[in-house]
């Protein structure tokens, strides 16, 4: 029987403390990587062992997760190997390409072992001080204005409605006009969590109104941002 292990990566390329050293026999007990983008896996791997042999492991890309990838997913849990699933960043399955294969091997009856390590998403939800018990995770925004603005607009709604955390990314290179665009369409009493490179050194996570952000000069150029959205 195959055991598709879902491997957390790193948040940051010096945090390896985050990452619990079993997920090291757990790679070690598999024969097949499946990664998101192998050069940056292959490192990972070596930085939390060095002892890794990188090229024992058949490795291959998930991409998009096109027939191809899944048809030789497929092939290697007939083959009764074990996989080891790797994000680029974060948890395999969690606004990540990986969930297609996931559901793939449920489809099989393989062993699916989800392993601890870092989630960008969990991690700010923690620190936010945000509600914990309603939260909703709706990956990137639209780009158009005015679909960003909606976008917007009915998150703050549903907010409101269910009294729900929303939870939000964007691409690092568009995170100071998404902020632009939050603080000029919320409400001044909404709360806005910025959570920016967490676990590493430079880590910044701070909820403030709506209002008093607008008081503030925050670069988050190129940055790994998650942005958190309560009404007010």
């Amino acid at each position: 029987m195959s055991t598709v292990y879902l491997v957390p990566s790193l948040l940051n390329d010096t945090a390896t403390q985050t990452i619990p050293h079993y997920l090291v026999d757990a790679v070690k007990d598999c024969q097949v990587i499946f990664a998101e983008n192998e050069r940056t896996a292959r490192r990972f791997l070596k930085s939390i062992h060095k002892e890794f042999i990188i090229d024992s492991f058949e490795w291959f890309a998930i991409h998009k997760v096109e027939e191809e990838q899944k048809n030789a997913f497929r092939e290697k849990i007939k083959e009764g190997k074990n996989i080891a699933i790797i994000s680029e960043a974060g948890c395999p399955g969690i606004a990540d390409p990986g969930q297609i294969l996931i559901e793939v091997a449920q489809q099989m009856n393989a062993t699916v072992r989800p392993l601890v390590g870092p989630s960008s998403i969990l991690l700010a939800l923690m620190a936010s001080g945000m509600n914990g018990q309603q939260f909703e995770f709706v990956g990137y925004l639209p780009i158009e204005v005015n679909e960003r603005v909606k976008a917007i607009k009915d998150l703050e709604l549903t907010s409101q409605r269910k009294r729900s955390t929303q939870i939000f990314i964007e691409t690092p290179y568009r995170n100071n006009q998404l902020l632009e665009t939050l603080l000029k369409t919320c409400k001044p009493t909404s709360r806005l969590c910025i959570a920016a490179e967490l676990t590493g050194a430079n880590e910044f996570v701070k909820t403030k109104t709506v209002a008093e952000w607008k008081n503030e000069k925050t670069d988050l150029h190129k940055k790994p941002v998650i942005f958190l959205l309560l009404a007010g």
